[in-house]
């Protein structure tokens, strides 16, 4: 369902992601470019009449896959704007259909925002012309993976951390450290699983930051040639242990209910279905802290109907809609009030969502860069092709 496997890059986005330059140096980008510049929209005017979004599954339901589920009718009605909407099944897939220019919003994650961003693909947001924006979480405004010199490109939708999941019946004593999955004598396996993805990458980074202080790794996503040697090395060392890799979030519940899986990566939201078909699991976030995504609403620099673009933007934020949303999807909401709407008054205490300590522990997915993301200079840092093709080498 969601980011179905972040498949390998096309040959011309991998050299847009592959050649320097990161949201803090001075408008650096990918090759080196700088920040093009493109206008954000002054005013807001009348709405086109219509949309056309990308976005991840579930987050732009209209009841047609249950007819609780709909925060798009009412938006419809309230604005003029009829939605379009295409599912994309991975980051990758997004970027090469923003640069179609037939879409005007796209629900991007960290690992293809910097892309779009320098590629000139999205626009600057005016912020002021979104008046949910002042109930975002502060915590997510004018981050690395959403603005660039200081000037946000978009609107944060929800975030979530990448837990540990272990089979409480199996995995004894309980694991505390990623240390549990990256253990080259593991007693489980075969019965671990990893996320399947070129970003896992930084998961094993993140480990080595902490397990292997001497290596100087400061930014998980941010990694000179003996850094990313280290990890690479490390994750084809799992290899072995590894009996699945996943990237449907339903088949690794399924996964850790039959017991094919006792160990391994996983989100709150595969957690709870797990729990809630009787599997006995329980997630946490390791000692190391983890990976996580924050999502980002944007608005293409060529969009057909801007206004309409930015109506969507407010409303997805909404209280009402970025609950229903969230409790949907399963992750944290980005709008502080949804926590009042949502209809499990227990969710944003289960999901984190006001708990800025928590997510300081978190390390969300951006896309590496040759510029170092850490801001370092001295040295090159392994860009976004140079991972995907070292999960190649890794999954053998």
């Amino acid at each position: 369902m969601r980011r179905s496997g972040m498949a390998l890059v096309m040959a011309g986005v991998l050299a847009l992601a592959g050649c320097g330059g990161s949201d803090k140096s001075g408008g650096s980008g990918p090759g080196g470019a700088a920040l093009p510049k493109i206008a954000k929209l002054a005013s807001l005017g009348a709405g086109e009449g219509e949309v056309n979004i990308i976005a991840w599954a579930g987050y732009v339901e209209d009841g047609s896959n249950d007819p609780k589920v709909d925060w798009v009718h009412d938006f419809e009605k309230e604005t003029g704007c009829k939605v379009n909407s295409k599912i994309a099944g991975t980051s990758d897939e997004m970027v090469s259909l923003m640069k179609t220019g037939e879409y005007d919003v796209v629900s991007a994650s960290g690992d293809a925002s910097l892309r779009l961003i320098y590629g000139g693909d999205v626009a600057p947001v005016n912020t002021s012309l979104i008046s949910n924006y002042a109930d975002v979480f502060d915590g997510l405004k004018n981050k690395q993976w959403n603005s660039a010199d200081g000037v946000p490109y978009g609107i944060p939708h929800g975030r979530g951390a990448n837990l540990l999941m272990y089979r409480t019946d199996v995995v004894k004593p309980a694991p505390t450290s990623w240390g549990a999955v990256f253990d080259a004598n593991s007693p489980y396996k075969g019965k671990i699983t990893a996320y399947d993805s070129p970003i896992y990458i930084a998961d094993a980074a993140l480990y080595l930051m902490k397990s292997q202080p001497g290596l100087g790794i400061k930014n998980p996503y941010a990694l000179d040639d003996k850094q990313f040697s280290a990890a690479v090395d490390l994750l084809k060392a799992q290899n072995k242990n590894v009996g699945e890799y996943w990237s449907d979030y339903t088949k690794e519940v399924q996964s850790f209910k039959a017991g094919n899986s006792v160990l391994g990566t996983t989100w709150q939201v595969i957690t709870n279905l797990a729990q809630a078909d009787k599997a006995p699991v329980q997630a946490f976030l390791p000692s190391e802290g983890a990976t996580g995504w924050s999502d980002t609403w944007m608005v293409s620099s060529k969009a057909k109907h801007p206004n309409c673009a930015y109506l969507w933007m407010n409303h997805i934020i909404s209280p009402k809609a970025n609950a229903a949303v969230a409790e949907w999807f399963g992750e944290a909401p980005a709008n502080k009030l949804a926590c009042d709407q949502t209809s499990d008054k227990n969710f944003c205490t289960t999901f984190h969502a006001t708990d800025e300590s928590y997510f300081s522990k978190v390390w969300y997915w951006t896309t590496p860069l040759a510029q170092c993301l850490d801001g370092r200079t001295d040295v090159t840092c392994k860009d976004y092709s140079a991972w995907t093709q070292a999960w190649t080498e890794i999954k053998g």
